[in-house]
């Protein structure tokens, strides 16, 4: 792997953090970091040792939206940097949970991280805004993951005017999951964790396909094809050892003492 310089990478616990290293400029989405960032999603990813991945930030923003002096999707050192729809995606289609902890404020691009993900906790004093609109251009790409999360009548008021909003008003609109004192931020991320490694690791991945998958069908296509999936889950090893677990009383093999 190439050196990194606007993000960091760890892992702990059976979890992957990727931290948006660049508190200089509140984490801005440059060309650079946002190669960096799909090349550590990649990286969480491909490691079968990983049951989750955190995303978070450095100092006291989260993320502020594309950095205008090199926004995402530029040439770097004569290449074509990573589109930001494509990390988007990769967030998106990732097999393992992603779980945002918001640290501080996230504006524009911040909010398409946000919303790409599958779990969201928020310190209580960080803030919000589609602000796009006030610097004369649009929130197209992140329209994609977000006017699923707060719907049309929600966005189009914050769309429009960029008006900022609260955690408290977040959850509300559906952004985000929980809002939480910052200094309980991590705590109520590894909580979460906690509860996504009870369940089986093929289940876990099943179910943020089936969230994903199931509202693009029709009805019946959708029970045709969840009765099929369904048959193929009950009959996997996973579901075995599972139920076993279950009638025997004990813990399931995938969770660690």
């Amino acid at each position: 792997m190439t050196e990194r310089s606007a993000t960091r990478y760890n892992t702990e616990n059976d979890v992957a953090w990727i931290t948006l290293d660049r508190p200089h400029n509140r984490n801005a989405l440059s060309a650079e970091l946002v190669n960096e960032l799909d090349e550590l999603l990649c990286l969480a990813e491909e490691d079968s040792s990983l049951r989750a991945i955190v995303l978070t930030g450095a100092g006291p923003a989260f993320c502020s939206g594309a950095d205008l002096k090199s926004p995402p999707g530029a040439t770097v050192d004569g290449s074509q940097s990573v589109p930001f729809g494509d990390v988007l995606k990769r967030i998106m289609d990732c097999a393992k949970p992603v779980i945002v902890a918001v640290n501080g404020s996230a504006a524009a691009g911040g909010l398409g991280l946000i919303a790409a993900a599958d779990i969201v906790i928020a310190a209580d004093d960080a803030h919000f805004s589609f602000r796009e609109v006030r610097v004369g251009v649009i929130p197209a790409v992140i329209a994609v993951v977000c006017l699923p999360k707060i719907g049309p009548h929600i966005a189009m008021k914050l769309f429009l005017t960029g008006e900022r909003f609260s955690s408290s008003q977040a959850v509300s609109y559906g952004l985000i999951h929980r809002a939480v004192p910052q200094e309980q931020l991590i705590t109520a991320v590894n909580e979460e964790l906690d509860a996504i490694k009870l369940g089986g690791p093929n289940a876990v991945r099943e179910c943020k396909r089936l969230v994903r998958e199931v509202p693009k069908w029709s009805r019946d296509e959708g029970l045709v094809k969840t009765q099929q999936w369904s048959t193929e889950i009950f009959n996997s090893d996973e579901a075995a050892e599972g139920m076993a677990a279950f009638i025997e009383k004990r813990k399931a093999s995938w969770i660690k003492e």
